[in-house]
């Protein structure tokens, strides 16, 4: 009997997406991996979990799709701080890593845990830094590290050795210690492994933090925006080549060049496991950002502003326009 391929498309995606940095790349890397698994149905001997020779097909469809092909990169990883005034500029869409939404990478139907799993695994600043690493050894710490494979498996998938796959992991993990990306992974390893709470989520004081993000947004009390972010907060606006750092510019950005954003609507949502909004100007009539919000335990440490919308909003089931009142009834 054939196995029955669909129930796999979240993992899948959110395996191709760490691979390739992009939503749009990894559903077309899943479709051709579905399209691969299907013809070759009758090859499945069952020795695998299905699961199992999914991603190795999934793996191999993203390293030709990378084959010759630039990272895609945030513009905080990109380029050199910039400033309140200077002129800003576009580059493709297909330059910059784009967010992916929980429900496309998350199966819905895996437990509390095993989602906290996905979550960390799928996060902004992780996948950014990944786009760093060559793509075979990026593929050899995702499956090892994140999806818990032994370096056999990995061996024979990659068609390396052992000691090749073991050597891979070790530099790619050093390249992760120099993005600050590490520790990152050592919580997505000690979830797997079952270590530590297991259940991630946002805390009350972060629950707080969020709200209180809202209605100052929503209100765009800037003074009071700034009294929560962190003192090395960071903005970008993909597909702007430009991002902000710090208190002061920020808060002169949102009092002058961001002034537009007065009267926006936000609309809750979740992207990359992280908090995120669907950002409406003009009082819910013009979509303009998908907004993904970074946090530690106290402030935020990051916003980051999607502004390619008519790609986004559609996957994120976030409609063109809303009713500021429907959208939020405490407005």
């Amino acid at each position: 009997m054939a196995p029955d391929l669909e129930p796999h498309r979240p993992r899948l995606t959110a395996h191709c997406y760490r691979m390739l940095g992009s939503l749009t790349d990894a559903e077309d890397a899943v479709q051709e991996t579905l399209l691969r698994a299907w013809k070759a149905r009758d090859a499945f001997d069952g020795r695998a979990a299905v699961g199992t020779w999914l991603h190795r097909i999934a793996t191999n469809v993203c390293l030709d799709a990378l084959s010759g092909r630039s990272p895609r990169w945030r513009p905080i990883d990109s380029r050199p701080v910039g400033n309140t005034q200077e002129e800003l500029r576009l580059r493709d869409r297909t330059h910059w890593l784009e967010p992916v939404p929980d429900l496309a990478a998350i199966p819905a139907d895996d437990d509390p845990h095993e989602q906290a799993v996905q979550r960390e695994a799928i996060r902004l600043a992780f996948v950014a830094a990944l786009q760093f690493l060559p793509p075979r050894q990026r593929a050899a710490l995702l499956l090892m590290q994140v999806l818990n494979w032994s370096a056999a498996e990995v061996a024979e998938t990659l068609e390396m050795s052992v000691a090749g796959v073991n050597s891979a992991v070790q530099r790619a993990r050093a390249t992760l210690t120099e993005r600050r990306a590490e520790q990152q992974l050592d919580r997505i390893v000690a979830l797997a492994a079952g270590d530590g709470a297991g259940v991630t989520g946002l805390t009350a004081t972060q629950q707080t933090l969020v709200e209180s993000f809202v209605s100052a947004f929503e209100a765009y009390d800037v003074p009071r925006i700034i009294t929560l972010l962190r003192d090395d907060v960071t903005l970008c606006m993909p597909p702007v080549d430009f991002w902000l750092q710090g208190h002061r510019d920020v808060g002169d950005w949102l009092s002058g060049r961001g002034i537009g954003c007065k009267g926006s609507v936000l609309v809750p949502t979740n992207a990359c496991g992280q908090v995120a909004f669907g950002q409406y100007r003009n009082g819910g009539a013009e979509p303009w950002a998908l907004v993904v919000l970074e946090l530690d335990d106290e402030r935020i440490t990051g916003m980051s502003y999607f502004l390619d919308t008519a790609t986004l909003f559609p996957r994120f089931g976030l409609p063109m326009s809303v009713d500021p009142v429907t959208a939020n009834p405490a407005a």
